[in-house]
């Protein structure tokens, strides 16, 4: 069925196909419609970041930023949901159009900018949501505050989300809000680090409960950036690292319609780079820091792939939304 359905929303503009769906699995999650999607999967349970996960395989950050669909994907049989980016105050994002298919590789080009409602409605859905299991929320900084200040923006969205947070992901690897790279880097990386662990050790004094940092990094950087950032990572007490984001790379697709739009690139090409960086980090780390592995997860073997070369859990975003909920059961059902 979900072949029908995406032949239906393919024929449309990518974001209004993205809007279309999130509207109605907000509006039907919690009703007998929610049948279409809904399914068991087989538990495999995994311990990560001290958290019991009832199967490693999540829902990525950016499909739900404003996270109104909790139930609806939770009813899909994902292990843990990953919701955000979120920002301290709500913004447009960049211009449309500004996302993108590349059918003929199962890939996705996205400048988004961090469009979302702020963190203040984030925590009104999550509140309201039925959904008891894992779940990440994943902060950013507003595309307006000053990187001087970008540090106040992720503390802010700490507080707001670490009582309703299984775990807290920093996104410092978007392509589309500029200069957020550069905080996986040197100085300005370690005062970041330093900054939201001692955010982190007061909240948790504060709600008598421990939240764990993740860091979500890029596939952009090079093996001694990999190395660089690992050791910081370990360094500062974060808890686990997810690599990685999107790509600025256009090598897979050059040539293809779509592939000179600006933005991250995601989907299948991504599998090679972002799985050297997954073990990278894995050989470098030896253990001291556990991986989320995400980018080209789209078949069984592709997540077993990411497992064996060191992640723990692993997340899927593009191949979701090219192959459907099936997806999750197949990927969960061969590990």
């Amino acid at each position: 069925m979900y072949g029908l359905i995406r032949q239906w929303l393919f024929r449309k503009d990518a974001e209004q196909s993205h809007e279309l769906t999130l509207n109605l699995l907000r509006r039907f999650a919690n009703t007998p419609a929610a049948l279409l999607w809904r399914q068991r999967v087989p538990a495999k349970p995994v311990k990560v970041m001290g958290i019991e996960f009832p199967n490693p395989v999540g829902l990525a950050a950016g499909l739900d930023k404003n996270g109104e669909c909790i139930d609806a994907f939770a009813q899909m049989g994902f292990g843990f949901i990953e919701i955000g980016t979120v920002t301290p105050v709500a913004q447009e994002g960049n211009p449309k159009p500004r996302l993108f298919r590349i059918l003929e590789k199962d890939a996705i080009i996205n400048r988004m900018g961090f469009n979302n409602h702020g963190v203040d409605y984030l925590v009104e859905q999550v509140k309201a949501a039925r959904y008891r299991g894992v779940l990440g929320i994943n902060i950013g900084k507003n595309k307006n505050t000053p990187d001087a200040e970008a540090i106040q923006d992720y503390q802010h969205c700490m507080r707001k989300v670490y009582p309703y947070a299984s775990y807290i992901t920093v996104n410092i690897s978007s392509p589309n809000t500029p200069g957020l790279r550069e905080f996986q880097y040197g100085s300005a990386l370690h005062e970041l680090l330093k900054a939201l662990k001692i955010e982190q050790e007061q909240l948790s004094q504060q709600h008598s409960k421990y939240v764990p940092l993740a860091v979500k990094i890029a596939p952009d950087l090079t093996d001694e950036g990999v190395r660089a950032i690992t050791d910081a990572l370990i360094e500062h007490g974060i808890d686990a690292v997810i690599a990685t984001n999107t790509t600025l790379s256009r090598d897979a697709v050059q040539g293809l319609p779509h592939a000179d739009e600006s933005g991250g690139l995601s989907g299948a090409i991504l599998f090679e780079q972002s799985t050297h960086v997954v073990r990278v980090i894995a050989e470098h780390a030896q253990g001291r820091l556990p991986i989320i592995a995400v980018g080209g997860i789209d078949s069984p073997a592709a997540a077993q792939a990411k497992l064996a070369a060191g992640a723990s859990l692993v997340q899927i975003y593009t191949a979701f939304i090219y192959h459907g909920p099936k997806l999750i059961s197949r990927i969960v059902k061969s590990l």
